[in-house]
């Protein structure tokens, strides 16, 4: 490992860091089936470094802060690019991109604040990212390799949206708890 941090599961994690782009122009492109693809690839890259690190200790700082960001990036530019190319509902990527804006905030806002400490995901957090990856790979899936059409992209809408505002309203309930001194940090 270097002194900053760079070693294997932190490369595969900026390796994914790096497909947004990629994802992107697929996207606005209409290559959907290689999009859907390089989805899969990013969703393997996510559970791979994460087992490389905690199966070899190899856990950094770095990619405790860098593993999460490649998420959000990922996740949040696919749903801008997915609404831009009209296969999602604009209130939708609206929804998803603003609880991701607010809880970077929240975070950066603790760190300044309050006593900086790591903060563990909420379980309806991992729930709602569960629920934001089915629907995007689902989208890309019907739209690129023949994943059957119907109303299934309406039902995933509907769930991530309520998983999202669950989630959003929770951090935002945690942190007025750190805040207020009702939680205490480590």
């Amino acid at each position: 490992m270097t002194r900053l941090g760079l070693n294997l599961p932190n490369l595969i994690t900026l390796s994914r860091l790096m497909s947004v782009p990629l994802m992107i122009w697929l996207i606005v492109g209409e290559r959907f089936g290689v999009a859907f693809w390089v989805f899969v690839a990013a969703g393997f890259s996510d559970a791979l470094d994460g087992y490389i690190a905690k199966r070899f200790d190899c856990r950094t700082r770095l990619g405790a802060l860098l593993d999460p960001a490649a998420d959000k990036a990922l996740l949040s530019s696919v749903y801008v690019a997915l609404g831009s190319a009209g296969q999602l509902h604009d209130w939708l990527v609206i929804l998803v991109v603003f609880r991701d804006v607010t809880i970077i905030g929240g975070f950066v806002l603790l760190q300044t604040l309050a006593a900086p400490r790591k903060f563990d995901p909420l379980y309806i957090s991992k729930l709602n990212t569960l629920v934001q990856i089915a629907l995007v790979g689902y989208v890309l899936g019907r739209l690129g390799v023949g994943f059957p059409d119907g109303a299934l992209t309406d039902i995933f809408e509907a769930i991530t949206a309520v998983t999202t505002v669950a989630s959003g309203l929770s951090y935002l309930v945690r942190w007025a708890h750190i805040l207020s001194g009702a939680e205490q940090t480590p």
